[in-house]
């Protein structure tokens, strides 16, 4: 199977842990979903979302879509969760990621490391900084008010609600924006337990290479 999308993107790092905790082998090419004129990646990614898969002959973009897929493929380990109320919240926690973490935090990431590190140019850091100051700290006070007593986010196993949430966080300590963990001391162990874990340890060490 190949993943067109680079682990940078917490959406494309979402779907190479997920691979990773249930050994599924991907051949993982990084590209620029915004400048990329490959056409395989166009064909299966038409609104140039990323990750994008090709599996012979079936193709499918969406870091969800494709996390679906892997789980009807190889259900064990599972990572979502058989249980209907623990399916439920595990996915809420994903939602919460893909669409209230990421856009909060994404102002942060483009201009203190995309727009330097890969554009070329100087980023809104003044723009980065309100972002850290505003839209941040309210999406941070509610995943520490929802991280249990116990290792994960939803019931006694790893799902794609840690695994999401802390995809989305990995970047925000790429650039100075991580949870405080005098601040928020039960998200910061969290993500501290889940960047730990060998299925992320791929991920991060491509991003390493990619970020210098």
């Amino acid at each position: 199977m190949i993943l067109l999308g680079a682990s940078v993107s917490p959406f494309v790092r979402k779907v190479l842990v997920v691979a990773a905790e249930k050994g599924m082998k991907l051949d993982n090419r990084p590209i620029n979903p915004s400048t990329s004129t490959d056409p395989l990646f166009l064909s299966i990614s038409p609104f140039r979302k990323i990750p994008a898969l090709v599996d012979g002959d079936f193709k499918v973009a969406d870091s969800t879509a494709i996390i679906t897929y892997f789980e009807a493929l190889q259900p064990l380990p599972a990572v979502l969760p058989t249980a209907p109320r623990e399916r439920a919240r595990a996915i809420w926690f994903e939602e919460v990621a893909d669409t209230i973490l990421f856009p909060a935090g994404q102002r942060v990431f483009f201009n203190r490391v995309v727009a330097p590190k890969f554009l070329k140019r100087a980023g809104d850091l003044a723009a980065a900084q309100d972002a850290q100051d505003s839209l941040l700290p309210p999406v941070y006070g509610y995943l520490e008010s929802a991280v249990p007593d116990g290792e994960f986010l939803v019931g006694n196993a790893l799902s794609i609600a840690d695994i999401a949430v802390a995809s989305m966080l990995v970047n925000m300590t790429y650039c100075g924006a991580a949870p405080d963990a005098a601040t928020y001391p039960k998200l910061a162990a969290f993500l501290g337990r889940m960047m730990a874990r060998p299925c992320f340890a791929g991920a991060l060490e491509s991003d390493r290479a990619m970020l210098g």
